[in-house]
Order: structure tokens, then C-alpha cells, then sequence
């Protein structure tokens, strides 16, 4: 909890670079890619910060707040969220404009956005407007700021407007399997997700106005609603690194994709075999093992096409082609590490399993493969720290193996008058037994009740997470080609004569 705020505000304030990069080039009317290029890095560096912060808040809650997940829909939470959503879309459509011309103004609308949603989720914490566990108490500066949020987006739009018949696409859109009309595609799927997030985060300020009554906006409507467009996003995620720049037909991205898609159909075939016949987690895992089998593809078409033409050892051509292209390559990482979170979000989301009981000293309560038996219970004070801690000991068995001990307690604040629940956990690849001492009754009739779940996958979302960060890193590092560094060099050179010439 020290770095999730530090991490956020980071996040928040770097996407600041870009956007006045931005409004820069409406000012004077320098349109083109020059200022996507000198803010590439402050962009990824920004998006690596937001969701850093974002992990390490889902991680914390995780492991302290005592509720069995990581991320409840809470209307503080989203507002971190949407910047990312529309940042997200930002850095794959600027490879557009600088690839093909195309999509200036997606460009450009997608980096006001993100500001204003960054100054947006600001007002929302700090307004107090909202009910919500991370938002601070009522405060006078709600009107002033969200008298700032509406200048900047005026302003932004005013500028964007001027500037508009400027942003027209160097070269058309000819196929709508191209990579480019994908990537198109992209936005428009990241832009829903947005406005069902918006939506659910404004409709209860709408309501009170109307009504005089608050209402809550619960995660069913956000899962519910985003489902299926995360479920297009994978999908792109194989389909679009395959498709051609330019033009590409059914036939020829077909070609690209049909080993992965056969091997994806292999593995969702197994698994319905072995593991489960829920429609959507097959759906999702269909989806999520396309894009890893189509992703590692390119990782080896790349290095055996570079071992062929160099006569190297394939490991060596994979790491200088690595080196040589690290944007392309960060970015497949990534890809890799968002279908690795997703199998962690499928598990919990859709096998979590749950169950609450009361037990004596040496009673048991059975779930799943797991029998949890209630040893003891202690209770201190710690005076130095402020704190009481009540400690309960559990066995853990599965499949009547013994696994070991777990020690789920509470902590009591006195300053503050708060209990904190911190849970007892088993981790491991395929599932985390979770349990959390609920209530107890006095020590000296040795009685405690538990509340326990099985997350099965859970931890596939934090290997994908660091595995993210891993690869965002990568990408954001400078190239190691020699060819690029004069290039840098020329824009650099290039920005100061024309600042010095103004």
C-alpha cells in the first residue's frame, strides 16, 4: 500500500507529457507524427506507472482487505481504470498514424481523453461526490475542480476542432482485414468498454439528482457488460500482428492463423475433457490459448527466418531480433501476459468456490478437495504498536494428504477503532485455499468461525502481471540497433532548430 498511491499518481501525472505534446502541435498547427515520436516513452513509461499502481492496489486487496478477490468495480477503482483503457488504445493507434497516416484524429481524441479522465478520476477521490471505500470525505473543492476538468476538455475540443481538417489520413483504409482496420477495430472496443465504465460510474450522480435516492452500480453489470468485448480484445490480440499492412484477405490471414487456431482447438478440446464444460470459460480459454500459440508463432517464424539468413543459433538470432526491435517484441510480451492474467481472471471469476462455518477445537469444514481442522486460537496486545492480534491455527489436508498450517487473523486498531482481516493462504499454480477467521467466541470455549474459499487459477494473474511489467520495460528500453540512434538524433536536432527559429 506505500507504492499502489505513488504508483497511480505517477501514472496520472506522467500521461501530463503526451497531452501537452499534443495541444502543442494543434497550437502551431505541426500535425504530423513528430510529436508521437518524441513522447513514445513518456507514454509507455506513464501506462507502465498506472498499472503498476493498479496491480499493487489489486494485490493489496488481495492480501489484506480479506474478501477472497482483488478488484470489486468500485467507482474509485474504474476511475483509475479508464485512463488506462483509453491510454491502452492511444499507444497501439499512434503505430498506426506513424506506420500508414492513418487515424490522426483517433490520436488525437484518445490523448484528450486520457487527460481528462485523469483529471476526472482526481475529482472523483478527492470530491467525495461518490460512495466508495477509496474516495475522501466531502470537500469544497469538488465544484472547483470539476470547473477545471470542463475548461481543460473545452479548450482541448476547441483546439481540436480548429485544427481538424489538418488531421486528414495521409493514405486510405482499403481492407477491413488489414492491420490498420483491426487496430481501428481495437479502438472501437477499448472506446465500449470505456463508456460502459463511465456509464456505471456516473449513473448513480444522475440518479440522486433525479431521484434523491442513492443507488449502486454493482460488478454483474460490469462483468456482464465488458465480457464479451475482453473477449474481442484476445481475440484481436492473436488475429491482428498476423494481418497485413495495407491489404489482407480472408485467405492469406487464414494461412497465418490456422496452426494456431488447430492447436487452440486441440487444447480447448482437453480441457473439456478434463477440466471443465462451462461454455465461457471454454470460449475464454479458447481465446486465451490462441493468442499465446499465435504470439509464440511469430516469436518463432522471426528467429528460425533470422537463423536461416545469419547462420546463427536459433536462441542467439531470437535475442538479437529481440534486441533489434523492441517495441514489436515488448509488445508481444505483453500480449503473452494479458492471455496469462486472463487465465487467473477466468479461474476466480468463474470456479471460485465458498462456504462459511463455526467450529470447536478440532472440528472440520470440507471444501472442494480441502478440509480445513481448527486447532487453536490466541489473542494479544502489542501496546508498542497499537495493535491486538487474534490468531487462529488451522491443519490443512487435501485429498486427506496433510498439506501443512495456515494462521488467519485479526487485527485490531485501537487508535482507529478498525479490525483488519488478513487471510491464511495456500498458493500454488492451480488453485489458493483462502481462509479468513471471521468471529471467535470468547477464547475459553475454543470456538471460532472460518470463512474459506478455492481460487482456482488466481495465480496466473499475478505471473501475467509481472510477466507485463517485464515486457513493458522491454519495450519502453531504447532499441540496441545502431541504424535508429541517428534518427533520434535528427528529431531531436530538428525540434530544437524549430524552436530556436520561433
Amino acid at each position: 500500500m506505500i507504492i499502489h498511491p505513488p504508483m497511480l499518481y505517477l501514472g496520472f501525472v506522467s500521461f501530463v507529457i503526451p497531452y501537452a505534446f499534443a495541444m502543442a502541435a494543434l497550437i502551431t498547427g505541426r500535425t504530423d507524427d513528430r510529436w508521437i515520436r518524441i513522447t513514445r516513452r513518456w507514454t509507455l513509461w506513464a501506462w507502465l506507472f498506472l498499472s503498476l499502481g493498479l496491480v499493487l492496489g489489486g494485490r493489496w486487496a488481495y492480501d489484506v482487505l480479506g474478501w477472497g478477490g482483488y478488484w470489486g468495480w468500485d467507482p474509485v477503482e474504474i476511475a483509475a481504470f479508464m485512463p488506462r483503457l483509453t491510454g491502452t488504445a492511444f499507444l497501439h493507434s499512434v503505430m498506426i498514424q506513424e506506420k500508414r497516416g492513418l487515424l490522426k484524429y483517433w490520436n488525437m481524441i484518445l490523448v484528450i481523453l486520457t487527460y481528462a479522465l485523469v483529471i476526472f478520476g482526481t475529482f472523483l477521490t478527492r470530491s467525495g461526490v461518490l460512495s466508495s471505500v477509496h474516495a475522501f470525505a466531502n470537500s469544497p473543492i469538488g465544484p472547483l475542480f470539476m470547473g477545471f476538468v470542463s475548461l481543460s476538455l473545452i479548450a482541448s475540443v476547441a483546439l481540436l476542432i480548429k485544427r481538424w481538417p489538418e488531421l486528414k489520413s495521409e493514405t486510405e483504409m482499403k481492407s477491413m482485414l488489414s492491420r490498420e482496420a483491426l487496430f481501428l477495430l481495437n479502438n472501437l472496443l477499448f472506446m465500449s468498454i470505456l463508456v460502459v465504465c463511465f456509464w456505471g460510474v456516473i449513473y448513480p450522480l444522475i440518479s440522486e439528482l433525479a431521484t434523491g435516492q442513492k443507488v449502486t452500480v454493482g460488478p454483474p453489470y460490469y462483468e456482464r457488460a465488458t465480457g464479451p468485448l475482453f473477449a474481442g480484445l484476445l481475440f484481436l490480440m492473436a488475429v491482428a500482428p498476423l494481418s497485413a499492412w495495407g491489404h489482407s484477405t480472408v485467405q492469406t490471414l487464414g494461412r497465418a492463423l490456422w496452426k494456431s487456431f488447430a492447436a487452440a482447438l486441440v487444447v480447448t478440446g482437453i480441457l473439456f475433457a478434463t477440466y471443465t464444460q462451462n461454455v465461457y470459460a471454454l470460449v475464454g480459454f479458447f481465446l486465451i490459448t490462441l493468442v499465446l500459440f499465435a504470439t509464440l508463432h511469430e516469436f518463432w517464424r522471426g528467429a528460425r527466418a533470422r537463423q536461416m539468413a545469419q547462420n546463427e543459433n536459433f536462441f542467439a538470432a531470437l535475442s538479437r531480433l529481440m534486441g533489434r526491435n523492441r517495441r514489436r517484441y515488448g509488445g508481444y510480451i505483453i500480449h503473452i501476459s494479458m492471455a496469462l492474467m486472463a487465465i487467473g481472471i477466468l479461474g476466480i471469476e468463474l470456479f471460485q468456490m465458498e462456504t462459511q462455518g463455526t467450529v470447536a477445537q478440532g472440528e472440520q469444514i470440507a471444501i472442494g478437495d480441502y478440509v480445513v481442522e481448527y486447532r487453536e486460537l490466541a489473542s494479544w496486545d502489542n501496546r508498542g504498536e497499537g495493535v491486538n492480534y487474534t490468531r487462529a491455527v488451522v491443519d490443512i489436508y487435501e485429498n486427506g494428504i496433510y498439506l501443512g498450517q495456515l494462521y488467519p487473523r485479526i487485527d485490531f486498531y485501537f487508535d482507529s477503532q478498525q479490525n483488519m482481516t488478513i487471510p491464511g493462504q495456500r498458493s500454488t499454480f492451480r488453485d489458493d485455499l483462502y481462509i479468513l477467521l471471521v468471529d471467535w467466541q470468547p477464547v475459553s470455549t475454543i470456538g471460532a468461525t472460518f470463512k474459506i474459499y478455492v481460487n482456482p487459477l488466481v495465480n496466473w494473474l499475478w505471473i501475467g502481471s509481472i510477466t507485463f511489467l517485464l515486457g513493458l520495460i522491454f519495450a519502453a528500453w531504447p532499441d540496441r540497433d545502431p541504424a535508429d540512434e541517428p534518427v533520434r538524433r535528427k528529431v531531436t536536432r530538428d525540434v530544437r532548430q524549430t524552436s530556436a527559429a520561433d
